[in-house]
């Protein structure tokens, strides 16, 4: 494949010679402009931090008066506005788009990651969050602290005032998810960062994100979801998704059923972009499972990286971490004989973190949580269990929000589990245990159902389940509990296990 052409203005070098690669300076180079050790963090105040906090809740409690994130306004207006009356922030660093159903996070983490590896300071823009919403916005890899989460709404909330005030009664006004958005892109211009990477909210060409003209636009797997506002089919869905593709910019696109890949090579098409298709210009080579994740060897637009550690499960987030090298890769220009620096690639892959993504929060029994919030992520959950885990027994806690296909979900799990316990988490828009439950029996039938009103209940429950009866001459590896269905779930898990947000 032709080269990607590189940014002359794009501040990181590449080395010179026959087999140029793209990396970190060398650390006797430019120290001056080196990044802040951050190894060893300053500990906040715990007096102040926890008047943040309480501001934080206000903060908070002011945004939910607005629309909420289920809900969309399909316009830019309201958010080129609001950027433009605070100094059109988001001009100030080139930017990085992950679109698609699933994936979407994993593989804006990973690119961080490696971004990160490369000597940049990165801002990171992800949503929903797990446990608190400071997670949402991230600098150099970590969420950005209360105190500058509140200072960051503080400052811009005169000027959604007046984006309010101007649509009047002709239209919404701003909305939630609107105004995290631009809150993300201002702080990332105050840190400053020196690249962002944006994951779509919902959709993608009327999303808020896509206010940003990013220079790469990858493209995780499309699949049915939020059906109500981007259609009934996955090629209008697609469509919808394939918005966040800019003139001139490379589109990364990780392999796509055969109704979704037409509508986004369309569009990569109609708007002059380059294309890099997994499984033709780069993909997963040969994957391992390795003790706490998988091995992996990479085809990169720039050639194979090999001896790849990803302390991930499962044959999707190796999918993940192809595309989002390849979307790196494109970044820096990176092509045919000029590769990124293979250490650094292998550092930042074998330090990805990933919370509520098939995360072990207990051994004895084994408690796992993830995110998955539809079917096709369920699908994927349950391969990924059956294919690298042995459970004796294992139990799914399960709790759905009212506006997903909950039905899909409980029947992506049933091949693999024993037991389910249905519950609610404690979001507004949970499912009520009963309803749910009615589904689960249709799916499992009544002597595999159990239903319990709270999630920490429901945990003790599916902890007993898996505890109790084993053949301790079984062969294989003990009971284990999956608690999923909704990232809010997983979120209010990894609280009642003591996990701090990430």
């Amino acid at each position: 494949m032709d080269d990607f052409e590189r940014d002359p203005d794009y501040p990181v070098e590449l080395t010179t010679g026959d087999n140029a690669v793209v990396g970190p300076l060398p650390d006797d180079e430019d120290e001056t402009d080196a990044k802040p050790d951050t190894d060893e963090p300053i500990e906040p105040d715990p007096v102040l931090e926890a008047k943040a906090l309480a501001e934080l809740r206000e903060v908070e409690a002011e945004l939910d008066q607005r629309w909420g994130e289920t809900k969309i306004a399909p316009s830019l207006d309201r958010i080129t506005t609001l950027l433009h009356l605070v100094g059109d922030p988001h001009t100030t660093y080139p930017v990085l788009h992950v679109a698609g159903t699933n994936g979407k996070g994993s593989t804006a983490r990973m690119i961080d990651a490696l971004l990160t590896r490369m000597g940049l300071r990165t801002g990171r823009y992800t949503s929903p969050h797990l446990q608190l919403v400071t997670e949402r916005i991230a600098v150099d890899g970590s969420p950005i602290p209360a105190s500058t989460y509140v200072d960051t709404y503080r400052d811009i909330a005169p000027f959604v005032g007046m984006v309010d005030r101007a649509t009047g009664d002709d239209g919404p006004l701003m909305t939630k998810f609107e105004v995290l958005t631009g809150m993300a892109l201002a702080a990332f211009a105050d840190a400053p960062v020196e690249a962002a990477v944006l994951e779509v909210g919902m959709g993608g060409s009327w999303d808020a994100t896509n206010v940003a003209d990013a220079q790469v636009a990858a493209i995780a797997p499309v699949s049915m979801d939020h059906a109500d506002y981007l259609g009934d089919n996955l090629a209008a869905i697609a469509a919808e998704k394939a918005g966040v593709i800019k003139p001139g910019s490379v589109a990364v696109i990780a392999e796509q059923h055969p109704d979704v890949m037409p509508v986004i090579l369309e569009r990569a098409v109609e708007v002059d972009a380059a294309v890099a298709r997994a499984g033709q210009e780069f993909g997963v080579l040969e994957r391992e499972v390795a003790v706490g994740g998988q091995r992996l060897k990479l085809q990169g637009l720039g050639g194979v990286y090999d001896d790849i550690f990803l302390p991930l499960h499962g044959a999707h987030q190796a999918a993940n971490a192809a595309l989002a090298l390849a979307a790196v890769e494109a970044f820096f220009g990176a092509g045919k004989d000029k590769q990124l620096v293979i250490e650094a690639v292998r550092e930042a892959f074998a330090d990805v973190e990933m919370p509520g993504r098939l995360e072990r929060v207990r051994s004895a029994p084994t408690v796992l949580l993830d995110s998955a919030h539809n079917p096709a992520g369920a699908r994927a959950l349950a391969e990924t269990v059956e294919a690298e885990f042995a459970f004796r027994r294992l139990a799914a806690v399960v709790g759905v929000m009212t506006d997903k296909d909950a039905r899909g979900i409980l029947e992506g799990l049933e091949p693999v589990v024993n037991d389910v316990v249905v519950t609610r988490n404690n979001s507004p828009r949970s499912m009520e245990p009963a309803e749910l439950a009615e589904l689960a029996r249709s799916v499992f039938g009544e002597e595999r159902v159990h239903v319990e009103p709270r999630l920490d209940e429901a945990v003790e429950t599916a902890v007993a389940l898996v505890e109790q009866g084993g053949d301790v001459e079984e062969p294989l590896s003990g009971g284990g509990v999956l608690i999923t269905g909704s990232v809010v779930t997983a979120g209010q898990a990894r609280s009642l296990f003591g996990k701090e947000p990430a």
